[in-house]
């Protein structure tokens, strides 16, 4: 009876480790599957380059960095950026920008500091 209670919660344990692992497993699955060519991707060891070809056949990518096209396994992409075409679609908006000009506040404390600096010089 002892053992039963010890061995309910490992078991239960296991279960949902393991059920985490599928959906992490079937996200990543999803996010290569998704990669085409212009996607931004990020490898495993860090380089940062765009999809210029995907080979079904041998499972790999080609990537254009910066003018140096490198081929690397699908698995060894980390990230795949959706590109800006890809967002919009998406979202079904256009993502904005903050273009909005500094505080007036800030400006005028910051004018008025050097006014009173060039006042203690003379």
């Amino acid at each position: 009876m002892e053992i039963l209670i010890m061995l309910v919660p490992i078991i239960i344990l296991m279960y949902f480790m393991q059920r985490s692992q599928k959906k992490q497993q079937k996200k990543r699955q999803d996010v290569l599957d998704s990669m085409r060519p212009g996607n931004q991707v990020v490898t495993i060891g860090g380089l940062h380059g765009v999809v210029s070809e995907i080979d079904e056949d041998k499972k790999t990518v080609t990537l254009d960095c910066e003018g140096i096209f490198l081929e690397f396994d699908r698995a060894s992409i980390r990230t795949v950026k959706p590109t800006y075409t890809e967002e919009t679609a998406q979202s079904g908006s256009v993502p904005t920008t903050d273009n909005t000009p500094e505080h007036s506040e800030d400006r005028n404390s910051d004018d008025s500091s050097q006014e009173d600096k060039d006042e203690s010089q003379e």
